[in-house]
């Protein structure tokens, strides 16, 4: 990892990235300004377009390490901006949005533009338009709306740039493999889900085999447990969807209340080849049933970078619910003394037809 300084919409940025780490990513995954949109990822549609030191970059072809020491203005940084106020209002005016994908790079392209060219014809415009796509509208309210504010406007060369700000704006935590020592930060604002899983065991018997983590681990899909060190976990999660498979390596924690019968795993990961990133959080409780034991699961998670983008809610939520079915078989098969099903990912069929199941189920 190698640290990273810029300025950001004004304000100092701090981080430790990749070598390969490009500044869409940075920008997204570490500082959270999500306004700069990802497409094509060749710098071939212009949505992630951002200025860089004044002038338009594309941020997806960008490494991240090659800004270093630069000033970086993306479409949060441009709220009080009066040009871009201009550009807004005009392109809602001619009607120059509708899915909106495309319109933050748009309207950074536009902002230079109106500012660098001032009063030119629709031709010029059209043409300075050419490395933003639009899949949307045609392209002729777009044009309209930039022609409208260039009108009458004078090129001004030295475009207005941000007053610098002390406060700095604050890189996510996950930046590698190896993580800072608990507590470790519980996700928020990502997807949740709870569950109740019956057990034919006494819940002292139950307990007593959850306290063993590498044998708990093989009983998880794809776990696999590289060290223990306290309460601490270096580890890794190998998860499989067809043709899109990601190992992320990284590290949690977990604490157990004897008394009560419950526990909490917090962890974090990120898989190298995808350059994604996880955090989760599982809370469960153990109650005593007539048969048995039933074990209440609380789940909780958050996934950023190239594989967010397939993970959506529902998706997620079958995914967790059959890594809780194979585990619950696992747990009563070693409490039996035999071993565990193969660790190995969930495949993809199992995993859609446990979906289409669902989605049946819920119409009859």
């Amino acid at each position: 990892m190698t640290p990273l300084s810029l300025t950001v919409n004004g304000r100092p940025a701090r981080g430790h990235v990749d070598p390969r780490t490009q500044l869409a990513d940075f920008l997204r995954e570490h500082l959270h300004l999500t306004g700069t949109h990802l497409a094509c990822e060749q710098g071939v549609c212009g949505a992630c377009t951002v200025l860089m030191d004044g002038k338009p970059q594309r941020s997806c072809i960008s490494y991240a390490l090659d800004c270093d020491g630069s000033s970086v203005t993306t479409i949060e940084g441009f709220d009080d901006d009066p040009v871009m106020m201009e550009l807004r209002a005009a392109f809602s005016k001619h009607h120059g949005l509708q899915c909106g994908f495309c319109t933050p790079g748009m309207l950074v392209t536009a902002r230079d533009i109106v500012l660098r060219l001032g009063d030119v014809p629709e031709a010029r415009i059209r043409d300075e338009l050419s490395g933003n796509l639009c899949r949307c509208t045609g392209y002729v309210g777009i044009v309209a709306a930039i022609r409208a504010v260039c009108a009458g406007r004078a090129p001004a060369p030295q475009a207005p740039t941000l007053v610098p700000q002390t406060a700095e704006l604050t890189p996510a935590p996950i930046t590698s493999v190896r993580f800072s020592s608990p507590p470790l930060a519980t996700p928020t604002g990502g997807p949740a889900l709870t569950e109740r899983v019956a057990l034919n065991a006494s819940p002292d018997a139950v307990w007593t085999a959850l306290a063993d983590l590498r044998a708990v681990a093989s009983c998880v899909p794809g776990a696999e447990i590289e060290t223990i060190d306290g309460d601490i976990i270096i580890g890794r999660l190998r998860v499989s969807l067809g043709p899109i498979t990601a190992a992320f390596a990284g590290e949690g924690s977990v604490t157990r209340d004897d008394a009560t019968h419950t526990g909490r795993l917090t962890g974090r990961g990120r898989d190298r080849g995808s350059g994604s990133a996880i955090t989760g959080e599982a809370t469960y409780a153990l109650r005593p049933t007539a048969a048995g034991t039933e074990l209440d699961v609380s789940l909780s998670w958050r996934l950023t970078g190239a594989l967010a983008q397939f993970a959506r809610t529902e998706l997620v939520q079958t995914l967790a619910r059959q890594v809780l079915k194979a585990f619950s078989a696992n747990l009563e098969a070693l409490m039996a003394g035999q071993a565990p099903t193969a660790s190995r990912p969930l495949g993809l069929f199992t995993l859609l037809w446990s979906l289409i199941r669902a989605r049946f189920s819920r119409q009859i």
